[in-house]
């Protein structure tokens, strides 16, 4: 049973507050279904990844879908992208993924997909909500849903993970480690590197619904490192257990994590007049980061932390890259969300147009030591508004001038308030957090 309370991606913040259990998904499935069909003939992909719960919360979603009148298709385990580009290709009204991502297994959640492999549009957000707050109703037996299973989706998603690089192209000679998370790439990923000519060592892809991100994938890095290092290899590459983050590491063992990714990825389109526009990180992306791309003139901006704010930007700026430091990257050029196997092949076709190694490609990048201090209050007025904490906070910004940057926010989660400071010189950027550390602590007394 789910412990914890998860929002489907598309509508959290409104949904987000029920918990995820059989009875809701029910209900959410008939929800879902009902405001489909308002759209006209309604068909419906469902995926899941590898965790014990998905198959309890599949029945009971289809159960609801097909009361509400929409036909179902189901994919089996496959990453979260996955379902994206399918409910594109067989002309869904919608896709969606059970799914708790990078979390243990036995939390569980949900996420939607339109049927052009985007977030659901607001209007449809909204119906589905006021829908679950009205009785259930089964349409009458001759419109009931029916339910079929696609067989060849693994199948399908390899050959367009494949076509992100060109035709033709071959890793031959390139020994990589996989890290498959116990997860929904366990069978997919290893097939596509393999395809494309690479000699691909696998790790955790023996998912039993328990082991889901259980010390392996792109949470837990240690297994990977020690296997890149045991196994002589060029390269490690780490899914987390739904498919939309991937981190890497190099023939040292040392982490490359998703601004570097980034940076090889947008460094890779600029260089061959692709890239459209700039690059879109968040507030977390290392400043590091952020210098890299401006030596080489390409714009950067940042979003809020999620990746669901780093696609608005992308679409609302018309560009094509952007990602978090967690590794999700997208890359609209290939497709309409992140996806971790597609991110990472775009890294390793730069790696081999440049014929570099990973730890090569990196090193135009380099990180500026950042500094992180959780200052805890007591609730009430935000210590953010104080204005000695606004005046001490501009003055560091101003000191450091335009090579650190401070910021300061409040943990979604926890009564925190987060000082980060990051900059050039460490010995500095640690006097300046604990500065405003101290600040905090004492506006928050």
């Amino acid at each position: 049973m789910s412990k914890k309370y998860f929002g489907t991606d598309g509508i959290r913040g409104r949904v987000g507050v029920y918990p995820i259990t059989p009875d809701f998904m029910l209900k959410l499935g008939w929800a879902a279904g009902m405001a489909f069909r308002k759209m006209g003939a309604c068909k419906v992909l469902v995926g899941k990844d590898t965790r014990i719960s998905g198959y309890m919360f599949e029945s009971a979603l289809e159960a609801g879908l097909t009361s509400a009148g929409a036909d179902v298709m189901l994919l089996g385990p496959m990453p979260t992208p996955a379902i994206a580009y399918l409910s594109r290709t067989f002309q869904a009204e919608a896709g969606i993924v059970i799914s708790a991502s990078h979390n243990p297994h036995d939390d569980n959640g949900i996420k939607f997909f339109s049927g052009k492999g985007t977030k659901l549009p607001d209007e449809l957000e909204l119906m589905i909500e006021e829908l679950l707050d009205t009785p259930m109703t089964v349409v009458e037996s001759s419109k009931i849903g029916k339910v079929s299973r696609i067989n060849d989706a693994s199948g399908r998603y390899i050959e367009f993970c494949k076509s992100s690089v060109p035709t033709g192209t071959s890793f031959s000679g390139l020994k990589i480690v996989i890290d498959c998370a116990h997860g929904a790439t366990y069978k997919v990923a290893p097939s596509v590197f393999r395809e494309l000519g690479a000699e691909v060592v696998v790790l955790s892809a023996q998912p039993n619904g328990l082991n889901i991100n259980d010390n392996c994938g792109s949470t837990h890095m240690g297994q990977l490192q020690a296997a890149v290092l045991a196994e002589h290899a060029d390269l490690g590459i780490a899914f987390d257990g739904d498919g939309d983050r991937v981190l890497m590491v190099d023939h040292t063992g040392t982490i490359v994590d998703g601004d570097d990714l980034l940076f090889i990825i947008a460094r890779d389109l600029h260089e061959r007049g692709k890239l459209q526009g700039g690059v879109v990180g968040t507030l977390m992306s290392n400043l590091g980061l952020e210098l890299a791309l401006a030596e080489l003139s390409i714009p950067f901006i940042r979003a809020n932390v999620g990746d669901r704010y780093v696609i608005a930007e992308l679409l609302e700026r018309n560009w094509l890259v952007g990602g978090e430091n967690s590794g999700h990257i997208v890359c609209f050029n290939h497709t309409t969300t992140g996806d971790a196997i597609i991110a990472a092949l775009q890294v390793l076709m730069s790696l081999k147009t440049r014929n570099q190694g990973l730890a090569q490609a990196r090193q135009a990048l380099r990180k500026c030591p950042q500094v992180l201090i959780n200052v805890r209050f007591g609730g009430g007025e935000s210590p953010l508004e104080h204005p000695a904490v606004k005046e001490a906070s501009a003055r560091v910004t101003q000191a450091m001038a335009g090579r650190g940057r401070v910021l300061l926010r409040k943990s979604g989660t926890e009564p925190l308030v987060r000082v980060m400071v990051e900059g050039e010189d460490e010995t500095q950027v640690r006097s300046y957090a604990e500065e405003l550390a101290k600040l905090v602590t004492e506006v928050s007394a």
